[in-house]
């Protein structure tokens, strides 16, 4: 049984064919669907700047956490006989400080203080954020506008000063940092999350869901989050990089965690007492540090930005 050239023509499923001008087919090859995730990966890996951000972040983390491990430094007991000893002085590679701690190890330790308080005040403020912000933008009329005050009315308190009047009053510690800068970090994704539930409540799949007996509560869980992911993604990256230098500010002035604690903002406010004595080992490394790490996560936003923008992706 011969085929025929209708038989011919039949393609197989995800797969493309080529007519030729007189009625035959002339080859038939598969289509390539690239992935959506697939894209936004090509897209954030063409950016390079996001690229150096998160061999950054990668870098720093892996500093503050395994460094430790394989470069031990006594950061609980002071030694007055060791202090400001220079970079490479009796086995210190960036010298010591006032008290005698091992810079380098100091260093480390600062940094896991520093990234455990942004990475969680930064993801705690823009999952609470992504919550309220996709509750009042699909709830709308006065729920909506009564929840969006209340976003307003926190944004118009200086969050620096609040900051710095709990810092006062309460000692302060790693959690309690988490809390206090997330309760207020969460308010630009609030309202950047409103505007996308705005925007989708009304669209029909939304409705649909809706005229089969969906409630409110899984319209915000399944539909809304979900489809404001990219925003909710890209803004925790900026969160995070705003939390660090939330505790980089309070360390400065003085009210960051207590000793043998440290962080890289309180190891900063130290070395600038040092200004003149050339001590430059106390100043550079934590400043540098700051720095580095909050470019890296604005850097790596960026990436994201691009990513989770439909328009830059590969058709």
């Amino acid at each position: 049984m011969t085929d025929s050239p209708n038989n011919d023509a039949v393609a197989t499923p995800r797969t493309e064919t080529a007519v030729s001008p007189v009625g035959g087919v002339a080859n038939a090859r598969p289509r390539r669907r690239t992935g959506i995730g697939k894209q936004g990966v090509a897209v954030f890996f063409e950016n390079k700047l996001a690229v150096i951000g998160l061999g950054l972040v990668i870098a720093l983390i892996v500093f503050s956490f395994i460094g430790p491990l394989i470069y031990q430094t006594d950061q609980v007991h002071t030694d007055l006989s060791h202090a400001y000893m220079a970079p490479g002085e009796n086995g210190h590679v960036l010298g010591t400080d006032s008290v005698g701690y091992d810079q380098l190890g100091r260093l480390m330790l600062g940094g896991q203080t520093s990234l455990i308080v942004g990475l969680c005040a930064g993801l705690l403020a823009t999952a609470f954020g992504t919550i309220w912000g996709a509750a009042a933008g699909f709830m709308g009329g006065w729920v909506d506008a009564a929840m969006m005050r209340i976003v307003d009315a926190l944004m118009s308190i200086p969050a620096l000063f609040l900051f710095m009047l709990i810092a006062t009053i309460i000692t302060p510690t790693v959690p309690l940092l988490v809390l206090v800068i997330s309760a207020f970090a969460w308010l630009n994704p609030a309202r950047m999350v409103r505007g996308d539930s705005i925007a989708l409540r009304s669209r029909e799949f939304i409705l649909a869901m809706k005229g089969m007996g969906g409630t409110s509560s899984r319209a915000v869980r399944t539909h809304i989050v979900r489809n404001s992911i990219g925003t909710v993604i890209v803004n925790a990256t900026f969160q995070v990089a705003d939390a660090v230098l939330y505790v980089a500010y309070l360390s400065f002035l003085g009210l960051g965690v207590p000793p043998p604690a440290a962080n890289w903002g309180g190891m900063l406010s130290s070395g600038l007492s040092e200004v003149y004595s050339g001590n430059w080992w106390l100043i550079a490394p934590p400043g540098i540090a700051i720095i580095i790490l909050v470019l890296a996560f604005n850097f790596v936003g960026d990436g994201l930005r691009d990513a989770f923008e439909v328009r830059l992706r590969k058709r």
